[in-house]
């Protein structure tokens, strides 16, 4: 699954690699570092570096975390895989004037029709699922087992805030509705006018948090039901179910 990114980083064994062996897994981490990433300075890659070790998992956990990597230590092959297209991203940049002449490849027969992006995406891909997570670190949404669900819920915050309606319209400035505070009841005297209005104000802007906070429950009320209540078939089991 990796190989296509190992071949365009020139690692020696792009076909052989394993990332479930712990000595292969462990030395790729470290070329991919040494060769490519150059996160660290040389000087210190040794924990890195020192592959028998028993601390060497730590010193990955914390290389993952300067890296600022979305995947964990138990994600495998999803951090591989990250720190694969990290290490394209620098090869590429390192490279331009190298990679920007290269040709297309060709266009088939039906390049006139418009391609679908989804409608070969692979929910299971490493891929897929690093630039699911990114996306919700990003939009500060929380993490799910199921990235399809992920991937509705940004799909949804997307939609009710980010889109160019939602954002034209938080811009717009609100005009205040002058307000009668003779019609108003307090409903208590402070035994001092000025206090008394000052007070009928705070309670009318009071009511309107109130009001704005029973609209966004009410607007999150959805979102989470647009959410669960598409349920997924399962044939293999015979039955619906998340």
């Amino acid at each position: 699954m990796f190989r296509r990114k190992l071949t365009a980083l020139d690692y020696h064994d792009p076909t052989g690699f394993d990332c479930s062996d712990e000595t292969q897994f462990r030395n790729c981490i470290v070329w991919l570092e040494d060769q490519k990433i150059r996160h660290y300075k040389i000087e210190d890659r040794g924990s890195l570096r020192n592959i028998p070790s028993a601390d060497w998992p730590k010193a990955y956990e914390k290389y993952l975390q300067d890296l600022n990597c979305p995947f964990g230590v138990q994600e495998r092959k999803e951090a591989v895989d990250w720190l694969l297209g990290l290490a394209v991203r620098y090869e590429y940049g390192d490279n331009v004037e190298k990679y920007k002449n290269c040709q297309p490849l060709a266009a088939s027969g039906n390049s006139d029709k418009p391609v679908d992006p989804l409608v070969n995406l692979d929910s299971n891909s490493p891929d897929f699922k690093a630039g699911v997570t990114a996306l919700a670190n990003i939009l500060k949404i929380q993490r799910h087992d199921d990235y399809l669900v992920m991937l509705k819920a940004i799909r949804i915050l997307i939609q009710e805030r980010l889109s160019p309606e939602a954002i034209t319209k938080a811009n717009q400035n609100r005009e205040g509705v002058p307000v009668a505070l003779d019609k108003h009841v307090l409903g208590f005297d402070t035994g001092d006018a000025t206090l008394n209005e000052a007070a009928q104000i705070l309670r009318l802007l009071h009511i309107e948090e109130l009001r704005e906070l029973q609209t966004k429950i009410n607007e999150a009320i959805v979102a989470v039901q647009a959410i669960i209540a598409d349920p997924k078939t399962d044939h293999r089991l015979g039955k619906v179910g998340r």
